[in-house]
Order: C-alpha cells, then structure tokens, then sequence
C-alpha cells in the first residue's frame, strides 16, 4: 500500500518556468514548476494567463528544460527532480496530460550534494542533454529519434570530477557541430585539505567547456580557463550563423563575454544611486530572444532592475558588449520573452506577471506595459 498525499491549497510559488511549444506548432506556452505541481500555461490575446493542466508529481522539480529534435514541431520537456531519475515528457493533447516518454535512473533519491537534478540543459539542436549535481555528478545522453520517429535515449555518459562544485550549467549554440556544455566549476580538492584557510581565498573559479563526441561517443573537458570568482549565472549566446556563440557570464557587478579562443570582453552592471558602494548588483534571472539578424538579453537584478544587453560583433568576433537599463520589476525566479510580444515574470514574492513590450518613439525601446 503507498500512502500520497494532496495538500487543501495548492503551491503558488514558482520555482523556475520554461518556454516553447508543447501542445501545438506555433503555440506559445510556458510550463512552470510550483515544487511539487507542474503545470502548462498559455497567454491568451488579452494578456490572461490561462492554466491548461496542472498536475501533481509527488516530489520536487529541481530544475526544467525545454528541447526540440531535429525537424520537430513541439518540445519536449526535461525535469530534473529528487527522484535520482532523468524524465521526458510529452504534452498529449487529446487526454490533456503529460506522457512520460522516458525515465531514466541514475542515483538515489532526495536532493543531495552529489546526485544530479539540480541542472538541466539540452543542445539547442535536441541532440544531447546533460544532468548535473552541485557537486562532482555530471550525466550526457544522447537524444535520437528511432525508425518510427520517437524518441530515443542512449545509456548516460559520465562527466564526473571529483572535489567540484557546480555554479551554474547551460549547452551552448554549436550549430551542427559536436554539442558542447558549459559550466562555472570551482576545485575546492586543495581548500579541503588545508586547515590555515589559505587554500580556500585562492580558490578560482573556472569556464569549463565538456564537448560530447558524437562520433566516439564520448565526453571531454575541452577547455577549461580561470574566470572572475563573483560568476554565478551563464546565459549561452547564439551561434551558428545567428551570433557570434559562446556565453555571457554574469558576475558580480560586471557582465562577461567568453568564449574558446576569444579574449574576454568585459562591461559594468549599471546600478542605483542610492546603492551603497559596499553592496555589488548580482543578476538573479534573464531571458533572451533571438532572430535572425537580431538578438538581446533581459537580465534582471537582485533587486529587480532589469538590463538589456546586446552584443556588437562581426561573424564570431565580438567587440563590445552594451548593458542599459530597461525597466524595473519585483524580483523573479525566472523570465521568459515570448514571440508575441510578452514578458512573462515569475515573482520570487508576491503575484506572477505578464507584461507587453510597447515601443514609444523611434529607437526607444525599454518600457513595459502593466500586468496582464
């Protein structure tokens, strides 16, 4: 006998929120987790949210992705959860339900330190996905579709190093290429066993580069290269024709360009006047939007000022990066730009908003319209 149990008022908080098209082609839908609830949701045209399903997985998404393979027309959905299980999901629309299309098994369950959950990421071509722990863990599958065109899964790939932590994970624009992730990684083997302390002040946080090898079927550190130690956040920029590739690391106070071979490009964080000099601006939450012959990003601040950037480059050479501030909003778990024009914020604290981009004057673009 198993014993479940349903709480009288169900969860609001929202964990983190993904975007993409799961129920149809061109339909715009988030999927946001409320702990143990997930739930899909569509903007209507009068800027309503308008929940389609809800439903209850008796545990506690960590962490969400969206993916689509090669050709595909919908996404998938990838959870990260204390099960010690990697999930797929499809949106059925005629029994208005989440199908499980594979579950994978690769630790024990509960969130710990060492079991993967806590990061997500897939290729944004759909070919592979990684699954990473605080510490040490790191899983790659590789994502396929059969001769009848579902989707398949390979057995997991290790790309473990012990005595690391894991700051944030993200799979950059590779185009084509063998798909590659990236994480800010921090070796605390020598600070472990050094009493003095000294060991851990010099700790240095690291941009690792792993590269899956298709061919070999295989995952290798391919670059690895020192990074400021205020980085906590990467948002992956596009490539392959649509941007110059690489990640923008955003740390404390500042914002960086990386990439492999490429010098580092680096701009200030603007911040408030009335900020004491003692407190740095750290960013919390970004969405990005792409097309193709343009792309920003809306970074938000721990104390909800959002940024947008942008990157000046010529084919993969990139000679500035630009930060202006764009409008302020209660601080978010996540953000997600919608293609019809929408913002959508999911609140720390507080009620969840919907805002629309309006565009006033020529060239003035930074102001939001009120929740939807």
């Amino acid at each position: 006998m198993f014993l479940y149990n349903l709480t009288l008022s169900r969860p609001s908080g929202i964990q983190c929120a993904i975007y993409g098209n799961f129920s149809a082609p061109k339909a715009q839908e988030i999927v946001v987790s409320r702990g143990r609830v997930l739930e899909l949701i569509r903007p209507g045209d009068n800027g309503r949210l308008q929940v389609l399903l809800s439903t209850d997985v008796f545990g506690v998404i960590r962490s969400l992705a969206a993916f689509r393979l090669t050709g595909a027309q919908r996404d998938y959905v990838l959870v990260g959860s204390d099960s010690g299980r990697l999930v797929i999901l499809d949106y059925n629309k005629e029994r208005n339900a989440f199908v499980k299309v594979h579950q994978e098994t690769f630790g024990r369950s509960g969130c710990r330190r060492i079991v993967p959950g806590q990061y997500v990421a897939a290729d944004p071509k759909g070919r592979a996905c990684i699954i990473g722990a605080v510490e040490k863990q790191k899983f790659v599958y590789v994502l396929n579709r059969d001769s009848a065109a579902n989707l398949t899964i390979s057995s997991p790939l290790e790309a473990h190093k012990s005595h690391n932590i894991v700051f944030s994970m993200t799979a950059l624009d590779c185009g084509f290429d063998n798909p590659v992730f990236a994480a800010i990684e921090l070796d605390y083997a020598d600070a472990d066993q050094d009493p003095s302390g000294e060991a851990a002040a010099a700790a240095q946080k690291h941009l690792t580069y792993y590269e899956l090898d298709l061919g070999l079927n295989h995952v290798l550190r391919k670059w690895s290269d020192p990074v400021d130690n205020g980085a906590n956040l990467l948002i992956p920029v596009p490539g392959s024709g649509d941007g110059p590739g690489g990640v923008l690391v955003c740390c404390e106070n500042f914002l960086l360009y990386r990439h492999q071979g490429h010098e580092e490009v680096r701009t200030v964080l603007p911040r408030r006047e009335d900020l004491s000099g003692d407190r740095g601006v750290l960013i919390v939450a970004y969405a990005s939007h792409k097309k193709k012959a343009y792309s920003f990003f809306l970074l938000q601040s721990e104390y909800g000022d959002i940024y947008k950037a942008t990157l000046v480059y010529e084919g993969e050479a990139v000679s500035e990066l630009r930060v202006k501030y764009f409008d302020s909003l209660p601080p978010a778990t996540s953000l997600a730009v919608l293609k019809t024009g929408f913002l959508f914020a999911a609140s720390e604290t507080g009620n969840h908003a919907l805002y629309q981009f309006v565009v006033r004057g020529v060239g003035m673009q930074g102001l939001l319209s009120g929740p939807g």
